[in-house]
């Protein structure tokens, strides 16, 4: 996968608030926790390989360690 797709989401104000309350105590990002959540079901569903999210998490990081 190259880099991260942006978008806008729209939620409501009560499935954000049980996000952002996760997220705290999981020490993430909503951002962080969504998408740390979508890679989980993705992962079980059988529709990303866990090679997938490897090779996307390691270009995040050589782009961040510049």
């Amino acid at each position: 996968m190259a880099g991260k797709k942006s978008f806008v989401l729209r939620i409501d104000e009560g499935t954000y608030k049980a996000l952002e309350k996760w997220a705290n105590d999981d020490f993430r990002s909503v951002n962080g926790q969504i998408e740390w959540l979508l890679d989980q079901k993705l992962k079980e569903a059988g529709r990303l390989k866990a090679s997938d999210t490897n090779n996307s998490k390691q270009t995040t990081t050589k782009k961040n360690s510049k």
